[in-house]
């Protein structure tokens, strides 16, 4: 990821940082992968603000994003980089070969025509997916299962990525970005490489006004 800094011409452009957006592939989203995201914007059941402050904003479609990754052993090829105004981190369209299409968060370094693959067997390379139990000791990895088959829960922000430290037993000790350690159970999978947009905590608009 790039960021656009500006010059200080106004109060506005003065310390502003915005994304260049230079990694997205595709403007609009996939529409059978897109669902209605109602806000209730501080209203109760009859339309009356019951908490205030907290109206405006730009309407947003949800990207239904496949946290499970349990299409096993059929590969996919990465078909486009997308936004997600739903999340800092970038999405990446997957073609499987059987014809389904899924979104998946974007790891770093992998670009359109990759292939990906999910499964017990799947290679270690950038976006495969496979049991933390089968992937080597310092691997960075992300979108990790807490509960078996329940899908990706927690490092999924953008630019962050959990190290893989010890094997033990049925558990994993997993480095989380906060440093925390943490074990999990062998059988929970993970996703290879570090969620991408690394650079999205830099971006700044300059002034609270702008963003009202």
């Amino acid at each position: 990821m790039s960021i656009r800094l500006y010059k200080s011409y106004t109060p506005g452009t003065r310390n502003r940082a915005l994304s260049a957006f230079t990694e997205i592939t595709k403007t609009k989203p996939e529409k059978a992968l897109i669902r209605k995201n109602h806000r209730n914007k501080g209203r109760n059941n009859r339309g009356v603000i019951t908490i205030r402050h907290r109206g405006g904003g730009h309407k947003r479609k949800y990207r239904l994003i496949d946290f499970r990754r349990n299409k096993l052993n059929t590969e996919g090829i990465v078909t486009s980089i997308e936004y997600d105004p739903n999340r800092n981190a970038r999405i990446a369209l997957i073609y499987y070969i059987d014809g389904e299409k899924r979104y998946i968060l974007h790891p770093n370094n992998l670009k359109v025509g990759d292939k990906i693959i999910s499964g017990y067997e799947a290679p270690l390379s950038v976006g495969n997916t496979l049991p933390l139990s089968d992937i080597p000791l310092g691997t960075a990895v992300h979108n990790i299962e807490l509960i078996p088959n329940r899908g990706g829960q927690i490092v999924r922000a953008a630019g962050t990525s959990a190290k893989i430290l010890a094997k033990e037993g049925d558990f994993i000790t997993l480095r989380l970005p906060s440093k925390e350690i943490r074990l999990v159970r062998k059988e929970c999978v993970g996703t290879i490489g570090e969620v991408s947009n690394n650079d999205s905590f830099l971006v700044q608009s300059g002034k609270a006004g702008r963003t009202r």
